[in-house]
């Protein structure tokens, strides 16, 4: 393996799509309440939103690797973490600096935004570094934390953190916004956790699939997804987003395929798997296009 493979893989790429995403919400959130913005202060958001990201797979990758989960997955497109750590034990130092070294530069834009801006964007910096630091040898051991820290991550830290870098300040309408992707990556991660359940159970980890079952777990993805689709909803009623933001509703159908046929199949691994796929599209795609629709609405 050279050096750039083990690089590459903990960092999980493929993933690497869903900063972006969120990085366009809180642009067009900021777009659509103040008209001006730095190309230079979203350029750094970006940045700095998927350094945050690296650093969080490859920690994941790190810790998975060591308490011995990486030797029990059943890895799958969606799940079960890169292998690479698996297939090359002595990538884990790379991984580990890698995790170190992307942290530190998110970090770094972090305190250029304090100068800019002040301590009121302190609260989310450092609440984003304690879940980094703290979510795969901690949280993961808590259902509920562990359901919700991935959605805190991406929806208010990442995209009402871009909006506020943008701005310099809180909106209402960038915290209902950044509900969008809360609720998107709560839904991507529990969706996610269902191949995982019996590898999980090992090494001392709680999540909702293991501690209620796959098929109630789908059922908890469900109400989770009604309320990715009503967020919007209620944004543009109370007036804090345009119609345009709307389109995000262009997903509902693909979402209701994936609802049932997460239902369907949570104890069928193989025939779950396109289902999963299905919902990586909802979670790049969904807050996409209410991005577009912010962007034309300013």
């Amino acid at each position: 393996m050279t050096k750039a493979q083990q690089i590459l893989g903990p960092m999980r790429v493929p993933f690497l799509v869903l900063p972006p995403a969120c990085v366009a919400l809180g642009t067009g959130t900021a777009i659509w309440s103040s008209g001006e913005i730095s190309v230079l202060h979203i350029v750094l958001a970006f940045v700095g939103a998927v350094a945050t990201h690296i650093s969080v797979n490859a920690f994941n990758e790190y810790f998975d690797f060591k308490s011995g989960l990486d030797l029990r997955t059943r890895a799958t497109p969606f799940s079960g973490g890169s292998g690479t750590l698996a297939a090359h034990p002595e990538a884990a130092r790379t991984a580990l600096i890698t995790a170190s070294s992307a942290l530190a530069v998110a970090t770094l834009i972090g305190i250029y935004f304090l100068t800019v801006w002040g301590l009121a964007l302190l609260p989310l910096g450092v609440l984003g570094l304690i879940l980094i630091v703290i979510y795969t040898p901690w949280m993961t051991r808590i259902p509920f934390l562990c359901m919700i820290a991935p959605g805190l991550g991406f929806g208010p830290m990442m995209t009402m953190g871009t909006d506020f870098v943008l701005t310099g300040t809180y909106t209402w309408t960038a915290f209902i916004a950044s509900l969008v992707p809360f609720f998107l990556l709560v839904n991507l991660l529990l969706l996610n956790q269902f191949p995982d359940v019996e590898a999980d159970q090992t090494v001392g980890r709680r999540n909702y699939p293991i501690a209620i079952g796959r098929k109630n777990a789908s059922v908890i993805f469900a109400i989770i997804l009604v309320c990715i689709y009503l967020t919007p909803i209620v944004g543009w009623a109370l007036d804090l987003l345009p119609a345009w933001a709307l389109l995000a509703l262009g997903t509902l159908p693909l979402g209701v395929i994936t609802a049932i046929g997460a239902y369907r199949y949570a104890d069928d691994l193989e025939k779950l798997a396109p289902y999963m796929g299905f919902n990586v599209i909802l979670n790049i795609v969904t807050p996409i296009l209410m991005a577009v629709g912010l962007f034309i609405a300013a």
